[in-house]
């Protein structure tokens, strides 16, 4: 594939506008096409891992956002009557992994991003066709995408439009695309002014529960049930919480007590169970959700997204090297996050005691479970240097 000169990223979401930095920094001349009126993303916030970090590093933005870390001190995993089951705090994650577990709005993570691309790169309410996807060393054959305003060619197109992409569609008409994964998820931002707790995460008989903070003072819960495909509450989503979770321990009822109802997101969670077979056709590179969507078990969603766009940007001129770069990690850390889901999600009750009993003991006799779950996600590295952040250059030697 000859030298990328101009590329059109589909998408700007978190993984299209990395991808778009990622590019814009090398010299790509880039086009985000966006189909909401602005990029404000519909969404509450997002767990950033060291190896998000890393990648943020490459595109000169990994310090800015760990310094909105608000982790601090203990947390861990807890049952619903409070017991906790397995310790672990911010200092230790950081020292296993080579850096902190940040956690932030993705509006702010998206404007960090946005601020780094030029101001005619962004085309909001753009609603895009991929027409031809070109072929790779063809220079009669460019790849092609419709939009609003006309036709545009590109030597990259990259396709970061979601767990539905439509670009899917047309480079793998035949995969089946995603399935349901058997469980919906709500989430919360709100202020609890004078909450104070450890970060946590609570596993019941077919349900969990998160609370964490925030930077600006605001806290993030979500929640995530067994219930069928479709399935919405009779009268608003936080009543259903506070039936299925209002007698958990604190600071859950604090928090539903001081949520609204339009405060509450829900959202059926889907995944692509079976792997595409490639992440790339042509001149099209498939990134994120588009190309491996996964639960949101292992929180890992949008930090596989952020290393998609890394990668993708050192290997643009070679497609097939960030297939083999990519494929084989993510449908890895998908399997997980299903494994993941079954676990946490178990519904038999002398299963769950089992699982307690399990988890506890193993965090007796060693580092956390939390910690252990992102062994070999966690730790990586992106494929360029040098890093941006001087913390990360001197961490890797």
């Amino acid at each position: 594939m000859a030298r990328v000169e101009r590329a059109i990223v589909i998408g700007g979401g978190i993984g299209g506008l990395t991808a778009a930095v990622a590019l814009h920094r090398r010299g790509v001349r880039v086009t985000v096409l966006e189909r909401a009126g602005s990029l404000e993303p519909v969404g509450a916030a997002i767990s950033l891992a060291p190896n998000a970090l890393r990648g943020l590093d490459v595109i000169g933005l990994g310090d800015d956002i760990r310094a909105l870390s608000a982790w601090q001190g203990d947390g861990g995993l807890r049952a619903p009557g409070g017991r906790w089951l397995s310790r672990t705090d911010a200092a230790a994650a950081a020292e296993r992994f080579g850096g902190p577990l940040v956690l932030l709005h993705r509006a702010t993570l998206v404007g960090h991003l946005a601020a780094l691309l030029p101001s005619d790169a962004v085309r909001t309410a753009a609603d895009a066709r991929l027409l031809d996807p070109g072929v790779p060393g063809d220079p009669g054959r460019p790849a092609c995408v419709g939009t609003p305003d006309g036709e545009l060619e590109a030597d990259l197109v990259v396709a970061a439009d979601g767990i539905h992409s439509a670009v899917r569609r047309v480079l793998f008409p035949g995969h089946p695309g995603p399935v349901y994964a058997g469980f919906t998820t709500w989430r919360v931002v709100i202020p609890l002014p004078g909450a104070e707790f450890a970060s946590h995460e609570t596993w019941g008989r077919g349900r969990i529960w998160g609370t964490h903070p925030l930077k600006d003072g605001r806290i993030y819960a979500y929640a995530a049930a067994k219930a069928p495909e479709g399935a919405r509450a009779p009268d608003d989503e936080r009543a259903e919480l506070l039936r299925l979770y209002g007698d958990w321990h604190a600071p859950i009822p604090e928090v539903l007590a001081a949520a609204r109802p339009e405060d509450v997101l829900r959202h059926d969670v889907h995944h692509i169970a079976e792997p595409l077979p490639a992440h790339h056709r042509g001149r099209v590179a498939l990134i994120g959700d588009a190309a491996h969507a996964m639960p949101p078990t292992l929180g890992q969603g949008g930090n596989q997204a952020i290393e998609d766009a890394i990668t993708l940007a050192h290997h643009a001129d070679d497609l097939p090297a960030h297939t083999a770069a990519r494929l084989p990690r993510t449908t890895g850390i998908a399997r997980r996050a299903v494994k993941v889901a079954r676990l946490n999600l178990m519904t038999n009750r002398v299963g769950t005691a089992v699982r307690d009993q399990a988890v506890a003991a193993l965090s007796k006799a060693g580092p956390a479970l939390f910690l252990r779950g992102f062994d070999s996600i966690a730790d990586w590295r992106p494929p360029q240097r040098p890093y941006a952040s001087q913390h990360t250059t001197q961490s890797n030697g």
